[in-house]
């Protein structure tokens, strides 16, 4: 009797900390519907690093430090979160230069240059919470700024704006997300064109305890154009596993990803930490 009523208490403490943190995004990309509840904020951070990335239009190839990524989340409402991410320091390596459409444009000369991560800036909506037979359902919209410059070779000076629609189930002690969507990107090169790309994602959460999970996801965009993407709008994506630890307020989480297109990094890392707390009443 004892032992049952241990696995009861295991199992009801996992899906407790499930349930909390399920709007938490770090290390995973693909976007919970689940929201971080009204009058509350969620701040996250970490480090980055990816190996043999390409950025065709500055003809670079090499290896990005992104010290740190920052993310902050503010819960408007009961189902409602304002989304803010960017970061102050991009480092990257040069280990190789091809000719390029911006070559003459890039003013870094040596074997390494610098930018901030562009700033995005986005809202998320739960239109219908989870029940035993359906997932819940979600819609997210975002821009994405032109912060980087392409004069340091890793920017491109562009406004991109999307919106996905999510969905999310939690089958015993699995979170499973996806997300599907369009990003309709400006060309770096024409001022008058666009592609729009068709955004995916697919996440998992395995709770393991009831501070530690498993995580993983792949997710990424797809060029719809007829032929080759133009220049700066080609397909990417990447495949990530980790982990996750929580302790109170706090989680700490770690993982490695791998790039899916020729342009993407061969492999990277990420870590970092999500903090959350009750920052104000909703009148």
């Amino acid at each position: 009797m004892r032992t049952t009523v241990h696995k009861f208490v295991l199992f009801v403490s996992v899906m407790a900390c499930a349930a909390v943190a399920s709007a938490q995004q770090r290390p995973l990309e693909t976007q919970d519907p689940e929201t971080i509840g009204a009058g509350r904020v969620l701040v996250e951070g970490g480090i980055s690093g990816a190996q043999d990335i390409t950025y065709p239009l500055s003809g670079f190839k090499g290896n990005l430090w992104q010290l740190p990524v920052l993310g902050l989340n503010v819960g408007l409402s009961s189902i409602a979160d304002l989304q803010i991410t960017g970061g102050p320091y991009n480092y990257f390596t040069i280990t190789s230069r091809q000719p390029g459409p911006l070559t003459d444009v890039v003013t870094a000369t040596g074997n390494s240059t610098h930018s901030v991560e562009d700033i995005n800036i986005g809202a998320k909506i739960r239109l219908l919470p989870e029940s035993s037979s359906w997932p819940s359902v979600g819609f997210r919209f975002s821009t994405r700024l032109p912060n980087a410059s392409r004069m340091s070779g890793i920017g491109q000076d562009t406004t991109d704006f999307g919106a996905a629609l999510l969905l999310g189930k939690t089958i015993e002690s699995i979170r499973l997300v996806g997300n599907v969507g369009w990003l309709c990107m400006s060309t770096p090169l024409d001022g008058t064109r666009q592609n729009d790309e068709l955004v995916y994602g697919f996440s998992f959460a395995r709770a393991i305890t009831a501070g530690i999970e498993v995580v993983g996801e792949i997710v990424g965009r797809a060029s719809t154009e007829i032929g080759p993407a133009p220049i700066g709008t080609e397909s990417r994506g990447r495949l990530l596993f980790g982990g996750r630890y929580t302790y109170g307020p706090v989680r700490f989480d770690a993982a490695v990803f791998f790039g899916l297109n020729a342009v993407d990094p061969t492999v990277g890392f990420t870590t970092g930490a999500t903090y959350i707390f009750n920052a104000f009443r909703l009148p």
